[in-house]
């Protein structure tokens, strides 16, 4: 059998031909889990912005041990899509707004009872406390995981292409545009309007073409997503607050070790609180630029609003839609609302 000699150089030669990623396993640098993180927000939206820089800490933090991507815009479905593409497992992490993920967990639609908030003070009194933490079981129960402290949509406002909303009969017969939310479908049909259910997604469309006259957002949304090039009145409502859970397959963050799990939180934490004073500034200049672009805006007298609803079945339908707990701990905040 002839004699085989290697070589020092042959050696080394080997050596780099062998596959990176053995080497920065070894290392500890290649991704142990690799994750989809997928929002319905324009990218330019702080939760993306701020959603993106927890990703970056995130991986830095684990040593490059978890490899997250972001897909911002409806990338990877409607809001109304990716609730099971989670719930499956297709997508690991996704954010949704409460009043969406009330169609599978109806106790995350008790933040969205018209006019029940009257300032962020009173909403971060009652999300970050024994109303956030009722809900946050709720989700818990349903199968998906609530892995961080909620973001922040905003106040909802009315924007038409018809005429400015200034008093409730100004609602009478008015097509708006609503997410899949009964709550919010509820409060304008009662209100007179007619409620149309259409994907955000599908929104701008809908506007330009005339299906609906107008739709509510708040106003970060309203101007990340352009919706003024298609309305001419925004109407400062507030009829609604919303916020927006970062939600985790249950499969998927069992499978991250407790200490990976911790870091997770607390970057989302961070990037959530982060988030909340960004829309808080925007919100303080929104106004002045979406003006500057052609959108006329106008104050309404909100008590006005909350006493045509109260001269509904509003309140008590969602009252017993609602188990006693929770509608107490909305009280505790909001005051009586029947």
């Amino acid at each position: 059998m002839p004699r085989i000699e290697v070589s020092r150089r042959s050696l080394i030669a080997a050596g780099a031909a062998l596959p990176l990623v053995g080497i920065l396993s070894r290392r500890g640098y290649a991704a142990e889990f690799t994750l989809k993180y997928a929002t319905g927000q324009d990218p330019t939206h702080p939760l993306n912005v701020r959603g993106q820089e927890a990703i970056d800490r995130i991986r830095t933090a684990t040593n490059g041990r978890v490899d997250m991507k972001l897909f911002p815009a409806n990338q990877l479905g409607s809001d109304t899509d990716l609730l099971p593409q989670v719930r499956s497992g297709w997508v690991d992490f996704f954010n949704l707004s409460t009043s969406i993920l009330a169609t599978l967990v109806p106790a995350c639609g008790i933040p969205n009872i018209g006019f029940a908030f009257k300032d962020y003070d009173a909403v971060w009194q009652s999300m970050d406390g024994k109303l956030g933490d009722y809900i946050r079981g709720e989700i818990t129960k349903s199968g998906i995981i609530p892995v961080a402290k909620m973001q922040d949509n905003g106040f909802r406002q009315i924007t038409t292409s018809t005429h400015p909303i200034t008093k409730p009969d100004d609602l009478k017969g008015f097509k708006i545009r609503v997410p899949h939310a009964p709550i919010l479908a509820s409060l304008f049909a009662l209100l007179g309007a007619r409620p149309t259910l259409i994907n955000f997604n599908e929104v701008y469309s809908a506007l330009q073409t005339k299906i609906v006259e107008g739709q509510e957002n708040p106003l970060a949304i309203i101007a990340t997503t352009r919706l003024y090039e298609v309305q001419k009145f925004c109407s400062m409502t507030s009829h609604v607050w919303d916020g927006y859970w970062i939600l985790g397959n249950r499969r998927a963050w069992a499978n991250l070790p407790p200490d990976i799990q911790k870091i997770v939180t607390a970057e989302f934490d961070q990037s959530c609180l982060e988030e909340r004073a960004d829309v808080a500034k925007l919100s303080d200049t929104l106004r002045q630029d979406l003006s500057g672009k052609g959108l006329q805006f106008n104050d309404v007298d909100r008590d006005s609003f909350r006493n045509a609803l109260r001269q509904t079945s509003f309140y008590k339908h969602w009252r017993a839609k609602f188990d006693d707990k929770a509608w107490s701990l909305l009280e505790a905040t909001s005051g009586a609302l029947t």
